[in-house]
């Protein structure tokens, strides 16, 4: 496990006691002492036994983007998806997708991010009071999604403690260049003159147009790929066509809203809230369609030109393919302490959720996502028992997920699923060990069963241990197995047909079983003053790995991709290295390092061959795709080195920071190589207090300064969609 210097926090209990007050400032946090909500364990930074990363106070506020991948983007071993500015999730030591589960607050976001890599989280960053990274398998505490990890936002919405005065809250207005952006948040937070009533109310409202890169959105590899099957005396066009006007992307424009209430009772000994959130979000989806532009113009801020406002209105776009998602939920939450005999504290979490994606071809509406899910959890944490701490946990869900359109290449399902598990601690001396087990049963009924498949049943179970040995006060050494299963999903188990997103026809296999994975960790931190240096090294092995392989066929024009399943290892690195080597009157500086490193390969030698059932109108196309035992799996990050110099005095806070991203040429079969690139940032902030207790702040960022071409290996798009050119962001905090 790696233990970063200024990101890692232990897991702490959601048991803290009711009483204690949140206050919302600009200080400095001290993100070893974070209480992470995460794990229903108490403990400290001291006590931390799992690999867990943390983002709150200023450093949160520096990360913050439109996306949440692009948020915990600058954590050891994490990195994001990409599928346009509107839509980037956590990738955490190669896992993406279906293996890492996005939560808020410790329930599912109810979004179908999972199901296709252009459909966005549904969580709003700016409204984060604090994002928790769980590395490694947290299956056994949130079941079979989180196979690969698992990312916690944490964002007050439903309130647990009194608030620090009557009336508190933030605000924030920002804007950028890079892609004319406008943002706005606000957030208020207060408690009845009894003491008892807290309410939370928040809102967002963020614009932007299309945004510049440097040169054009088609990458050569693919334009020359496209020229070999142009025919002579047409490449000229093919690339006016295909490449669009340098220096923009068109249809790369966002507009979000996000809103919540909550109100909760709070009394002595516990606490019971509820809330009601919204968020709608609106984007292009860049690489299927160029819209006409002048060169270096941006479209005006907004979409309302080219999306539907409501069902009265039309698209104007261009035949651009453009989304709107929009997502109702409603949750209920509670908590009691001190309950005396067997057991400490409870803790239930109701959240019923209410999601439609609709995407849109030009002015017409090519596919509805529907998708409602229900989701509860209850936590007891009992007394100690033969020295054991430990929490009781029981999770059930259900969703219904229908799509209906030209890209429904998922049938309509009904999803259950349901968890028990248990995690215990307890100290041995200089070591403190963790054991958890958890068992899972998911059930999956397909609308279409007897046409694509039968309906499928799994049953899940994880095992953990994990050991932290004090060597000494200043050197921690820990080691972790787990062994963790995850469920196919229906997305894995019957998909059948074109896949717009991907330019793929993708094909599930009904037949898929249980993935297994067994991973051992080992890792240190060492701190000595001013210097802190955290490392790990870690090895997952699966059994039956599932994953999407591109079997060479060319269907109608676009590649065929099929789910199957086979033995694979992951091999990865972190490490991270925090040093203030000056404190004296010119203020304290700092140096972040940190790198990490993932190989991701097929377990095996030689060929398989699948059978592989191409649609095709009313029929299908019958072939035998051969696929490599061996080799690298497709779309896995690449390594990272990146540094950080900060500065930081009275009322002023600076840094300038490059990572280098290195070129991913281990690659999967059919699968091209990505250049490397090398992306610089600088952020300057100045605060001021008032005499009111009041404070404001203001700030500069700027990003990818070099304005390199940067194109992500994880992402679909790569050789369509390059990350945004140089930008900076400018604007105003205001604490009261």
């Amino acid at each position: 496990m790696v233990l970063p210097l200024t990101a890692n926090a232990a897991p702490q209990s959601e048991t803290t006691a009711v009483s204690r007050t949140i206050d919302h400032d600009h200080e400095p946090t001290d993100l070893a002492a974070v209480e992470v909500h995460a794990n229903p364990l108490g403990g400290s930074a001291e006590d931390l036994i799992r690999p867990v990363e943390v983002l709150a106070g200023e450093r949160l506020d520096a990360a913050k983007a439109n996306s949440l991948g692009e948020t915990v983007n600058k954590l050891p071993g994490v990195q994001s998806s990409y599928f346009g500015p509107g839509v980037g999730r956590p990738i955490i030591r190669g896992f993406d997708g279906a293996r890492v589960q996005v939560l808020s607050n410790g329930l599912a976001s109810g979004d179908v991010s999972t199901v296709s890599v252009d459909h966005a989280v549904s969580i709003e960053p700016f409204l984060a009071d604090q994002i928790e990274v769980l590395k490694g398998p947290a299956t056994l505490l949130y079941g079979s999604g989180a196979i690969g990890g698992a990312v916690n936002v944490i964002d007050g919405r439903i309130p647990e403690h009194v608030t620090a005065r009557p009336l508190q809250g933030r605000a924030e207005l920002r804007a950028g260049t890079v892609n004319d952006q406008r943002t706005g948040m606000v957030r208020l937070d207060g408690t009845s003159a009894s003491g008892n009533v807290v309410f939370h109310l928040d809102a967002l409202h963020r614009e932007t147009g299309d945004y510049d890169i440097p040169g054009f959105a088609e990458s050569e590899h693919a334009h020359e790929e496209h020229e070999s099957h142009e025919e002579p005396g047409h490449e000229e066009d093919h690339h006016e066509e295909e490449l669009g006007v340098a220096g923009v992307l068109p249809n790369s424009a966002v507009r979000t809203d996000a809103a919540a209430l909550g109100v909760s009772w709070i009394g002595e000994r516990g606490f019971l809230g509820a809330g009601v959130s919204l968020f709608n979000s609106r984007y292009g989806v860049p690489g299927h369609a160029h819209a006409e532009a002048e060169h270096g113009e941006h479209e005006e801020p907004g979409l309302d030109e080219h999306l539907h406002e409501d069902e009265g209105h039309e698209a104007h776009g261009e035949g651009g393919v453009r989304i709107v998602m929009d997502q109702r939920r409603g949750e209920i939450r509670g908590g009691l302490d001190d309950l005396g005999g067997a057991f400490e504290s409870l803790r239930v979490k109701l959240a019923r959720t209410e999601y439609t994606h609709t995407e849109f071809e030009g002015e017409e509406i090519g596919t509805v996502f529907d998708n409602a899910s229900t989701e509860a959890r209850v936590e007891l944490v009992h007394q100690p028992l033969w020295g054991w701490t430990g929490a009781l946990g029981l999770q059930g869900s259900r969703r219904d997920f229908l799509a209906v359109g030209a890209e429904a290449f998922v049938p309509g399902s009904e999803s259950s699923d349901t968890g028990v598990f248990w995690i215990g601690e307890r100290d041995l001396g200089p070591t403190r060990l963790e054991l958890g087990a958890r068992h899972d049963r998911n059930r999956i009924d397909v609308d279409d069963a007897v046409a694509i498949g039968p309906d499928r049943e799994f049953d899940t179970t994880s095992l953990s241990a994990a050991l932290r040995w004090d060597v000494s006060d200043a050197l921690h050494v820990s080691f972790g197995l787990d062994r963790a299963q995850r469920a196919p999903t229906a997305e894995e188990l019957f998909s059948n047909g074109l896949h717009v997103a991907t330019g793929s026809i993708e094909l599930g296999n009904p037949e898929l079983d249980v993935e297994t994975a067994n991973r051992a960790e080992i890792g240190l931190h060492w701190h000595n003053g001013p210097l802190q240096i955290g490392a790990s090294l870690y090895q997952v092995r699966f059994d039956d790995f599932v994953y999407l392989a591109d079997t060479g066929i060319d269907g109608e024009g676009v590649p065929v991709r099929a789910w199957t399943q086979h033995d694979a290892r992951f091999n990865g690195a972190e490490a991270e290295l925090d040093w203030t080597f000056i404190d004296n009157a010119s203020g304290a500086w700092s140096l972040r390092v940190f790198g990490d490193v993932v190989r991701a390969e097929l377990d095996g030698n030689g060929r398989r061959d699948v059978a592989v059932s191409v649609p095709h109108g009313d029929h299908s196309h019958d072939y035998n795709a051969s696929l490599a035992n061996d080799g690298d799996l497709p779309r896995i990050a690449p390594a990272r080195l990146g540094s950080e110099l900060s500065w930081t005095t009275g009322q002023w806070r600076a840094s300038l920071g490059a990572v280098r991203y290195a070129e991913q040429d281990d690659v999967g079969e059919h699968e091209s190589a990505t250049p490397g690139y090398t992306l610089v940032d600088a952020h300057l902030a100045w605060h001021m207090d008032t005499s009111g207790g009041n404070s404001w702040e203001l700030f500069v960022d700027g990003n990818n300064l070099l304005d390199e071409e940067a194109r992500p290996h994880t992402s679909f798009l790569k050789d369509l969609a390059p990350l945004p050119g140089r930008g900076v962001e400018f604007g105003v905090r205001a604490f009261f």
